[in-house]
């Protein structure tokens, strides 16, 4: 992991049990099998968004396990990659909660120069296999991220987004920070409660009501 703000509160994690454990199994993994997303990548939701800048949270679950997908933000797809229905469902609510057309692409990087932390829980997957490397060890080491940013004395808001990212609520420090939550923004239950939940408003107005900047949340082309 390169040097960044990060390092001292998590450098202690790489001397746990569970770290030399992971490492040597996500190895063994791209040894015999193609995994998402690449070596360079894992890592770069905290190398983008620095701990000083973070303002904003969003949990995902699993990095995307088709092609040239996963690049290491949460629900992030590179330029050029097909955006996949849970972004579109986002962009969508986007529009409808703030009137930003959606872009023609799925790079979520401008989010993360926003100061929004887009954090998957588990950091790899094998190709094809969602769910693949859930419980192997990365919950460890991402509890331990919401839990730094949690210790955050500015006010942070926290996007979670479906059941697994709700479960994480016990991490935070709701008397400090700002929680909001709704279903996923999958296509199986966007409309059970996502759909117009207004995250991006909500997130914006509770930052200014703290004296913090807003997020500029436009997707530029």
């Amino acid at each position: 992991m390169a040097a960044t703000d990060w390092n001292p509160l998590l450098r202690a994690e790489f001397d746990k049990p569970y770290w030399q454990p992971l490492q040597d199994f996500v190895r063994d993994e791209r040894a015999h099998h193609t995994v998402y997303p690449p070596h360079a990548d894992v890592f770069a939701a905290i190398h983008l968004t620095s701990h000083a800048d973070t303002r904003v949270m969003i949990l995902g679950q699993d990095p995307y396990h088709g092609p040239n997908q996963a690049h290491g933000l949460c629900f992030s797809v590179r330029r050029g990659v097909a955006v996949p229905p849970s972004l579109a469902n986002i962009h969508r609510e986007l529009r409808d909660d703030l009137g930003v057309e959606p872009p023609l692409h799925g790079n979520l990087e401008h989010w993360a120069a926003e100061g929004v932390l887009l954090l998957n829980t588990t950091l790899t997957v094998r190709a094809g296999q969602a769910a693949s490397h859930q419980g192997k060890g990365w919950e460890a080491f991402t509890d331990q991220v919401i839990r730094v940013v949690s210790d955050k004395v500015d006010p942070v808001v926290f996007i979670l987004w479906g059941a697994s990212a709700r479960r994480k609520k016990a991490l935070i420090d709701a008397s400090r920070h700002v929680i909001i939550e709704s279903a996923h923004p999958s296509p199986l239950s966007a409309h059970n409660g996502f759909f117009g939940s207004k995250p991006f408003s909500r997130t914006n107005e509770a930052l200014m009501s703290t004296g913090r900047q807003s997020i500029d949340w436009r997707l530029p082309e």
